[in-house]
């Protein structure tokens, strides 16, 4: 999700966090949170539990006109976010749940005329996202996430006239993400993902007259997971 760096590094954002618990983490066929590794020695146990009930929503309604700099506008809304960073060993119980009631979204709308910098537009809708990176002898992960939401939706409507740089627009809806990074010689994870919400990811854009580079972006993704074990040798 990255289109010419310099514009980019000003969408740094990520969000909230909410508490939470739900059923279905202790199914048979994905085993229970107790039946990991010993919890002796030292290091971090990190038991997360976050449970979203109601809508989280965003808008964002812009208009500008004759801008000296650059022109960025950025958008999110999520259900569940946890970020997890330790330095020795880790233990992980994560367990996020979104409940069919909510409802989770995002919309953009930006009009943008004579901007001598750059134009950018970012909007990232998550239902359940985690991320955990470690750097031990041991990490061992158990992590359940589950989006019963209505649908994670983003939609960017915008207007871009007359701009001397770039103009680059990303919008994203996903249900379930995961990530875990580790260089520990043990790496035991198990993760489950159940996506029942449909993602939706709209852009709808009338760009013109611009110098430098267009840049358009739009994913919906149910579930996704990257797990990066780095060489211990």
């Amino acid at each position: 999700m990255k289109y010419f760096e310099y514009i980019l590094a000003a969408f740094l954002l990520f969000l909230l966090a909410t508490p939470s618990l739900a059923a279905g983490a202790g199914d048979p066929q994905y085993g229970t949170w107790n039946n990991g590794p010993s919890q002796g020695g030292i290091g971090s146990q990190i038991n997360n539990s976050q449970l979203n009930q109601q809508n989280s929503w965003s808008n964002l309604n812009v208009s500008v006109d004759t801008v000296g700099g650059d022109a960025v506008a950025q958008g999110a809304a999520a259900g569940n976010l946890i970020d997890i960073t330790t330095m020795n060993n880790t233990r992980v119980n994560n367990n996020q749940v979104v409940n069919m009631d909510a409802t989770i979204g995002s919309n953009i709308s930006l009009d943008a005329n004579k901007v001598w910098g750059s134009v950018g537009i970012q909007n990232q809708v998550i239902c359940n996202g985690a991320s955990i990176s470690t750097d031990p002898v041991l990490t061992s992960v158990q992590s359940n996430q589950e989006c019963h939401a209505i649908d994670p939706y983003s939609q960017i409507n915008t207007n871009i006239s007359n701009v001397a740089g770039n103009a680059v627009i990303q919008g994203s809806a996903v249900g379930n993400s995961f990530e875990a990074d580790s260089n520990a010689p043990n790496m035991p994870i198990m993760t489950r993902q159940i996506n029942t919400s449909g993602s939706v990811s709209n852009i709808n854009a009338n760009v013109s007259n611009v110098g430098g580079s267009v840049g358009f972006s739009s994913s919906a993704v149910g579930n996704t997971a990257q797990i990066i074990h780095y060489s211990t040798h």
